[in-house]
């Protein structure tokens, strides 16, 4: 079960409100000056994938260290990280509003030109510009990853959630003139997906602490 939910959470970071608008600037980036250069353009926007996952994949590890020091305490992390989580969920769904998650930043990068190696240092960027942006379901992935106290299931649960965080920016460079509607039904449809992502986030926090 914590295999699904961190891949829908990488998923669901994806498609946050503050996420999804910047794609097409984005994708732009990993296209550059000729729009004809799918292969490149799929290329860079792995790059940038693999750059993101390498900083998360670390975050994990530190995640696991911090399980396993708590592994005394297990009963009560369990308990205080389920708590996290439904209030993560609850904040998504705007019942609160916690300003230190909600917060957001824009990526000010030089990013002509990109090449597989430059969309590595890009994506590395990316995942320490835009923490508190996708905040709320990568929070949610660490706390479940330090209740695992499992080294190497934390780093494949963290995978997951890279990779459910990345496929939809390699399939939308590939597809981003056919995809123009789904994104525009997903803006229309902010205030719903905000719902359903907090019950997941909820649900998984009761999962915590319960199971």
């Amino acid at each position: 079960m914590e295999y699904v939910f961190t891949f829908i959470e990488g998923i669901a970071s994806f498609i946050s409100p503050c996420l999804l608008p910047m794609l097409p600037i984005y994708i732009s980036y990993f296209i550059g000056e000729n729009d004809k250069k799918t292969k490149k353009a799929i290329l860079n926007s792995v790059g940038f994938v693999f750059g993101f996952t390498i900083v998360f994949l670390v975050l994990s590890i530190f995640a696991s260290s911090l399980g396993g020091m708590l592994n005394s305490y297990i009963k009560y992390v369990k308990i205080v990280f389920g708590i996290l989580i439904i209030l993560l969920g609850l904040n998504y769904m705007e019942v609160l509003n916690l300003k230190f998650v909600n917060k957001s930043r824009v990526v000010n990068n030089k990013t002509k030109d990109l090449n597989f190696i430059k969309s590595v240092l890009f994506g590395i960027l990316f995942s320490i510009s835009w923490t508190p942006c996708i905040g709320t379901f990568l929070s949610s992935a660490l706390l479940l990853i330090a209740k695992q106290q499992d080294f190497i299931k934390g780093l494949i649960l963290m995978l997951l959630y890279s990779i459910g965080l990345g496929i939809p920016f390699v399939v939308s460079v590939v597809l981003i003139e056919k995809l123009k509607k789904a994104f525009n039904f997903i803006k229309k449809n902010y205030d719903k997906i905000r719902i359903v992502s907090g019950i997941i986030l909820i649900v998984m926090g009761m999962y915590i602490i319960f199971f």
